[in-house]
């Protein structure tokens, strides 16, 4: 029983904070113009030296930008970038982007 709850608490901690900040895609396309010069403006970008932001997975793009944030992912393009985002602007891009068309088909 003991082990079972703490099953339950390892996995909630790990799926809530997550899904606590779906971020507001509507908002995220306004935020997201100066992502535009290299990501392009659905996220499809305009070099190989950019990565594809389009299609790709919401908590993805999320953690990836708290990481360029907290300085775990290193890029001194991104780190300014994302230096006066909020989480809740972080959401709504990683909203915007997530729910464009990527390069795969979505199953």
């Amino acid at each position: 029983m003991k082990t079972q709850r703490w099953l339950w608490t390892g996995a909630l901690a790990f799926i809530l904070p997550m899904s606590a900040v779906a971020g507001n895609v509507a908002d995220g396309k306004e935020k997201s113009a100066v992502c535009a010069a290299c990501h392009g403006q659905t996220g499809q970008s305009v070099s190989p030296d950019f990565p594809n932001l389009g299609g790709q997975h919401e908590d993805y793009l999320y953690r990836a930008l708290l990481d360029y944030k907290a300085g775990h992912r290193k890029n001194p393009i991104m780190a300014a970038q994302v230096e006066n985002l909020s989480k809740a602007d972080m959401a709504d891009l990683a909203a915007y982007f997530a729910a464009q068309s990527g390069l795969f088909v979505k199953r």
